[in-house]
């Protein structure tokens, strides 16, 4: 299974996310502490927002520790809206295209968790989405697959429903095809001025997943705390696990639960059922 973080507010540098905190996501790629597995060197992606609505993407098949361009990037990128993840494969071949965030005009799309038995339903699934995107569809993974059903299911316009409805397909063939407990997933989206996040999986025990705490209340628990002075109230960040361990900072995210975090509004918790 793999790693990934959400982030939104103040600019920072990507290394402030990436490398600095005690458990930053390049420690989980080594050491990941809720993981299905500890390691996810299986290549490692990024994506930010820069001058244009279209987002700007590295991704890389080397393992997230190794990479030295990685390092380079993250000391000079600053970043007001970012996806990161580290990849630990179920199945898809380690290569380029298969590495998390996927992109769609100006949507980013990641995603934990697997298709259940994925081979045995995979051409049902790939024949109900759009013509019209079938053909942008560059790698072989669930995780790809998940992301164009649910933009040939509505994401754009609504994309808790678009993720439901790709949910709900997703459940009926697999269930059809004797997969008991199909879908296991914490999946992250933006169109870059909004993300949305979700917790959910078929059996009710979903892969772990968290939110920060609101940067106004940690400022004024931690008032000493020079790193909490530089955050604009609207700050968040959404993380497959806390990136570290002060006391207060990060809130479980609930199971079956969508996560709306929007530029200068307060994030919401929504109930996602399919």
């Amino acid at each position: 299974m793999c790693r990934w973080l959400a982030y939104s507010g103040s600019p920072v540098l990507l290394e402030e996310l990436l490398y600095t905190p005690e458990n930053s996501l390049v420690m989980q790629s080594k050491h990941a502490r809720l993981g299905a597995t500890a390691v996810n060197g299986d290549g490692f992606g990024i994506g930010w927002y820069g001058s244009t609505s279209t987002p700007g993407l590295f991704l890389s098949t080397e393992p997230a520790w190794n990479d030295r361009n990685l390092r380079e990037l993250s000391a000079q990128i600053t970043v007001d809206r970012v996806f990161a993840h580290v990849r630990a494969s179920t199945g898809g071949a380690v290569q380029r295209s298969n590495c998390h965030p996927f992109r769609h005009g100006s949507w980013l799309w990641m995603h934990n968790g697997l298709i259940a038995k994925f081979p045995l339903v995979r051409r049902e699934l790939m024949l109900a989405i759009d013509p019209v995107l079938f053909p942008l569809i560059e790698g072989s993974t669930d995780s790809e697959i998940m992301f164009y059903l649910a933009v040939s299911f509505g994401l754009e316009q609504d994309p808790p429903a678009g993720m439901a409805r790709m949910v709900e397909f997703v459940e009926d063939v697999g269930r059809r095809a004797g997969v008991e407990y199909p879908v296991q997933m914490t999946v992250a989206v933006t169109d870059g001025s909004t993300t949305w996040a979700f917790r959910y999986s078929s059996r009710g025990k979903s892969r772990s997943l968290f939110h920060s705490t609101d940067v106004s209340t940690l400022r004024r628990q931690y008032p000493d705390n020079p790193a909490l002075h530089h955050l604009t109230d609207d700050s968040r960040l959404i993380v497959s696990e806390p990136l570290g361990d002060l006391v207060g900072a990060w809130q479980e995210v609930p199971e079956s639960t969508c996560v709306v975090v929007r530029t200068g509004v307060e994030e919401e918790l929504l109930p996602f059922k399919p």
